[in-house]
């Protein structure tokens, strides 16, 4: 069986366990380090200045129906004078074989000032939006032709969307705690129905990074993402970039996963997505930003694919008035 054929096949048979597993991982950016606005909805604002940012993601290239994805955010502060009340909103496409959704999440933070020097912040986060997924059934094949369990035409559900979190912060290191797809998981109506549609499961993510000023031209930033979906291996993201002269990021990260409990599908072999990954970001100006980073699968799928390629682009505006120990680089 060719590559084509068989991707095909697993995405059916994904599909069909559907009303077992009704979940799948959250869409998850390599260079989420950049912009966290994906993943914590206390983020928005914590640049104190306006920010616009577009990825674009294709996973596991050369296996047929491999993910594609495409987010646009903006985020920023309200009120630039206390710099109290952040907001943004982001909009992000997903692509799977047969499978897309499209979301729309609308985020708010209050952000607290912790000391008269007004270095350190904490952040409480709300976010709302929804998703929408669709299935086209004429994409599903299976071994033997003519299952009646695949679905004939297109299949479309519509759930909604709510994301909490908090963040810290001062100019060296910050701390985040969020859980994003809330109103995901179980749901009877869907169970119900004939929908195969793979509705993402509740997230759960911790966040958390340092900088260290090795000198005025070279900063060391390390940072840590933790990702738990309650269902399969934990997934934590170990980073390390090396910022020098505050316009060239350069640095790597490590993808693995782990068991932090006994979970219903303990006793199945899935695998942990092992991945290495090489980032760079370059500054063109002040306000403006390009990164790029390549992603490699360590694991047994690493021979059927040739890597993920990942591009951002970030263009600020608005700066409020203030003078920085150091720059905004969480």
């Amino acid at each position: 069986m060719n590559i084509k054929k068989l991707i095909t096949v697993f995405i059916g048979l994904y599909c069909l366990q559907i009303g077992k597993t009704n979940a799948q991982q959250n869409i998850q950016f390599t260079q989420y380090i950049f912009n966290s606005l994906s993943v914590n909805p206390a983020y928005a604002g914590y640049k104190e200045e306006w920010f616009v940012q577009l990825g674009l993601r294709a996973q596991w290239l050369g296996m047929e129906g491999a993910p594609q994805t495409a987010t646009a955010s903006i985020d920023g502060i309200l009120d630039p004078q206390d710099r109290k009340m952040g907001v943004g909103f982001q909009i992000t496409t997903d692509k799977i074989g047969a499978q897309s959704s499209t979301s729309a999440t609308l985020n708010y933070a209050f952000r607290l000032q912790l000391n008269g020097e007004d270095t350190q912040r904490l952040s409480f986060g709300l976010g709302i939006g929804a998703a929408q997924y669709s299935l086209k059934g004429g994409l599903l094949t299976t071994i033997q032709p003519g299952d009646e369990a695949l679905p004939v035409g297109n299949q479309s559900d519509i759930v909604p969307d709510l994301r909490l979190g908090i963040f810290y912060n001062s100019d060296y290191w910050y701390l985040g705690l969020s859980a994003l797809d809330i109103f995901s998981g179980p749901d009877k109506r869907r169970d119900q129905s004939s929908s195969l549609n793979i509705i993402r499961s509740r997230h759960a993510y911790m966040m958390g990074g340092a900088l260290i000023n090795v000198s005025p031209e070279l900063r060391i930033r390390p940072s840590l993402l933790i990702k738990e979906d309650f269902r399969g291996p934990t997934s934590a993201d170990f980073n390390t970039m090396l910022i020098i002269n505050d316009k060239v990021w350069i640095g790597g990260s490590i993808r693995t996963g782990f068991n932090l409990w006994k979970k219903p599908t303990s006793g199945m072999s899935l695998s942990k997505e092992n991945s290495l990954s090489g980032i760079i970001q370059f500054f063109v100006n002040e306000r403006f930003r390009i990164g790029y980073s390549y992603d490699q699968v360590t694991s047994a799928l690493g021979s059927s694919q040739n890597g993920s390629h990942e591009i951002t682009m970030g263009l600020a505006f608005g700066k409020v008035p203030r003078s920085f120990i150091c720059p905004r680089v969480f």
